[in-house]
């Protein structure tokens, strides 16, 4: 139990010094990353929703 202890504990001391040399964005490169993800997302969904448009009409005029 005690070297099972010792081990989460290295491991979060591993963690924290990992943490400290992240590169963390700014607000400005955060708000623009998202916007970026915001704008792919809204582009494949329009895509998407098209695409199955597309298909449920021409299932539905082989159908009828």
């Amino acid at each position: 139990m005690k070297n099972i202890l010792i081990g989460i504990k290295d491991f979060l001391k591993e963690v924290r010094l990992e943490l400290k040399r992240v590169n963390w964005p700014n607000k400005k490169e955060t708000i623009n990353y998202t916007l970026i993800v915001i704008g792919t997302l809204t582009v494949v969904a329009m895509y998407l929703g098209a695409i199955d448009f597309l298909f449920s009409r021409g299932l539905n005029k082989l159908i009828q």
